[in-house]
């Protein structure tokens, strides 16, 4: 079947917010490269200016222009294929799509590029891949709050994290997250969060946005247990001042790691 493929430019403030829209009016896939350049896939007869035009407004943003043209099958398949290679985070985790290849070395998590959120190529879930790859997870209790695709919980669980925990009140996402701990035979638990068992955690990680993580602070530190670890991502660098400030009343918070506008802000339960 023929396909619409929609290109355009995007802030990396709004590319979330923006790729999230586009799902909702029918884009099929969406993502996102290095450089900040933002990619759907429409069904051929899509109305490609009155679906951005719709998915644009609902984010707030005004006219954004864009390219579109038509390409088969394969020929999408071969060009997306064609921009993700294998990823090595911190020189030991390795998100690698499954059309490729693992290494023979490392932690490798299979994961293929399509939602453009929690495959790995936003600078905010490298952050804190980053930083999972870099801890000693052994034996660890782990919550990703807001799973998303369920990167960061699968890393967690391959790096050796002993129980898993994932939320999101997408269901959409906790059964993304389900197929993709299957794939990477994992065990992950996936449930919304009125169903999240009492309990804490050794980690817990949250790649959401800054405002959100703000309101969380005191169930997310409820949900740390003492000299816990918790790692926040989804943070412009503008807004790292807000989040270290709302954190620091039970973390020891501070700024961890900067990439491409987005800040890592990390902390030890008090």
């Amino acid at each position: 079947m023929p396909w619409t493929a929609l290109s355009l430019e995007v802030a990396p403030a709004h590319a979330d917010a923006l790729s999230d829209a586009l799902l909702e009016q029918g884009a099929q896939s969406v993502w996102i490269e290095p450089g900040g350049r933002l990619h759907a896939l429409l069904p051929e007869r899509a109305d490609a200016p009155a679906l951005l035009e719709l998915a644009a407004h609902a984010t707030g943003l005004g006219a954004l222009p864009f390219q579109s043209y038509a390409v088969a099958d394969e020929d999408w398949v071969r060009a997306t294929q064609a921009q993700f290679a294998p990823q090595c985070i911190a020189g030991r985790l390795w998100i690698v799509p499954s059309w490729h290849e693992a290494p023979q070395e490392g932690v490798v998590l299979r994961l293929d590029p399509g939602l453009a959120f929690g495959t790995g190529s936003h600078a905010t879930t490298r952050l804190v891949l980053g930083w999972l790859a870099v801890q000693d997870l052994l034996g660890a209790r782990v919550l990703d709050y807001g799973c998303g695709s369920g990167i960061l919980a699968i890393a967690a669980a391959k790096l050796g994290a002993v129980h898993v925990d994932a939320v999101d009140v997408d269901p959409d996402a906790l059964t993304a997250t389900r197929d993709n701990a299957r794939a990477n035979a994992v065990d992950v638990h996936a449930l919304p969060p009125e169903q999240l068992p009492p309990g804490d955690y050794d980690v817990v990680i949250a790649n959401i946005l800054a405002h959100p993580l703000i309101v969380l602070e005191p169930l997310l530190a409820a949900r740390t247990r003492r000299a816990g670890r918790i790692a926040l991502a989804g943070i412009l660098d503008a807004q790292t001042g807000e989040v270290v400030e709302a954190y620091a009343v039970d973390f020891a918070a501070h700024v961890a790691a900067n990439e491409e506008g987005w800040s890592l802000v990390v902390g030890e339960r008090r």
